[in-house]
């Protein structure tokens, strides 16, 4: 049955490999793996109870005699359900990061950005726009910032050739920008929740590698746009009768949302609770200031769609249900025992942190770069684990800084390899052979400076 549940997620991270082929979403490849996974697991309880958790199941009996029905009801209640509460914190933290994105972006507190990008300059405007990409995308998640960004690059860009380069570097920000935090990527979000990073070292350690991962992409990138772009500059969103919320106002909200989520490392310090409960009460705070501002809206319509984030109306259903099934996937073959003995067989023959990080990179550019990112935690991150493989495994040791980034990275190689590059996709009718001509050798080239930025970082300092 572990070899049936293997060959599962094997399968899965083909289909999420094909997935620009086959026009299967993600989201339901990652929900079979899950739910599937879990049903074969449950179908040979016993046996993964009696190997992985028989001192926990004997407790629970408490001396009663042992057969299926209890078994499975130890599973649900004892197993199971520890997976699907770690997989809900993430969930829950990334619908509040949505939320608040969404009230910052329809009360206008985000129309700054267009005033910044108001320029004909290519270069100017791309590295505008992407450093503003790499700010929101370290505090905000990275799907909800790259369509923002893009959106605002769609509405400005005529031409849609200038339109593929621009969207490509505002993929790259954001992915490289959201693994600069804890709170930016939702595997930086497992690792940190776990205990394996701490907010301030892990940053402090990809500062450097990512600002210049970002910087020689994004300039490798201006080298592909003429010197004057084919702008068409939009009206300003109307913010008359439809509102009464003026520019303090807004500002407000900015400063409440954003600075917001920059306690919520310091919430997580003091309470030691889930960092989703942080963010929820970001977005409970922000929401109630949302409400007492635009308390004075003229029409009832358009009050419903002042007060209520259109994300919480109908969600970004799909990287929601990814990232659930994803983890759901991956923990019934953790608990097969799989994964430790793949780990201990590593340690005996090859122990190279920087092979393994690169590998990860390669496989994130094909398959998906959070199952990458999640299926090297679900591997590597247990405290077995740590005591063979030395300080780079342990609490802020360098293979989790590495893996954040080469995931990360490895995500923007190839288009469809993360959601974001899929989402700019469909959004620009983008064909896979033009990314990997012109974009794909400067992000590989980058990834490497990267790379090496960390290996001299572990190294000499």
């Amino acid at each position: 049955m572990t070899l049936a549940i293997v060959i599962l997620l094997f399968l899965g991270y083909i289909l999420l490999g094909t997935a620009h082929l086959t026009h299967i979403n993600k989201a339901a490849i990652a929900m079979v793996l899950g739910a599937v996974g879990w049903v074969l697991y449950v179908s040979y309880g016993s046996d993964y109870v009696a190997g992985m958790h028989w001192h926990e199941y004997y407790d629970y009996l408490g001396g009663a005699e042992a057969d299926s029905i209890k078994v499975k009801h130890f599973i649900r209640d004892n197993v199971f359900l520890t997976y699907v509460g770690e997989a809900a914190s993430v969930v829950l933290f990334l619908l509040a990061t949505m939320s608040i994105i969404e009230l910052l972006r329809s009360n206008g507190c985000l129309d700054f950005v267009s005033q910044w990008l108001r320029t004909r300059s290519s270069r100017r405007l791309l590295w505008t726009i992407t450093a503003v990409t790499f700010f929101i995308s370290a505090n905000l998640d990275n799907l909800s910032t790259t369509m923002l960004m893009l959106a605002v690059m769609h509405s400005i860009v005529s031409s849609r050739k200038q339109r593929y380069v621009l969207g490509s570097a505002i993929i790259i920000a954001a992915n490289i920008g959201g693994c600069l935090t804890v709170i930016g990527d939702p595997a930086n979000i497992i690792l940190w929740g776990g205990g394996w990073i701490t907010a301030t070292s892990f940053s402090m350690s990809l500062l450097v590698p990512t600002l210049v991962t970002w910087a020689f992409s994004t300039y490798l990138l201006s080298r592909e746009l003429p010197d004057r772009l084919d702008v068409d500059w939009p009206p300003m969103p109307y913010r008359g009768d439809d509102t009464r919320m003026n520019r303090w106002q807004r500002v407000v909200l900015l400063i409440v949302g954003i600075g917001g989520l920059w306690f919520i490392p310091t919430f997580h310090n003091i309470t030691k609770l889930s960092p989703f409960l942080g963010a929820m009460c970001v977005l409970a705070i922000l929401w109630v200031v949302n409400e007492i501002f635009n308390r004075n809206l003229m029409a009832a319509e358009q009050t419903i769609v002042k007060r209520v984030p259109r994300v919480l109306q109908f969600g970004n259903l799909q990287q929601i249900l990814f990232v659930l099934g994803i983890m759901l996937g991956l923990s019934a073959v953790r608990e097969t025992g799989f994964f430790t003995d793949v780990a201990q067989l590593y340690f005996a023959n090859a122990d190279n942190i920087w092979g393994l990080g690169i590998v990860a990179g390669l496989f994130s550019s094909v398959v998906d770069s959070f199952a990458v990112a999640m299926t090297s935690i679900s591997m590597f991150a247990s405290d077995q684990v740590a005591t063979l493989g030395g300080s780079a495994f342990q609490q802020n040791g360098v293979f989790w800084s590495l893996m954040a980034f080469c995931t990360s990275v490895g995500g923007c190689v190839l288009c469809f390899a993360s959601i974001s590059g899929i989402a700019l996709m469909r959004m620009e009718g983008m064909p896979v052979a033009w990314y990997f001509r012109y974009v794909t050798p400067k992000i590989l080239l980058s990834s490497i400076i990267g790379v090496l930025v960390i290996w001299a970082q572990h190294t000499f300092l």
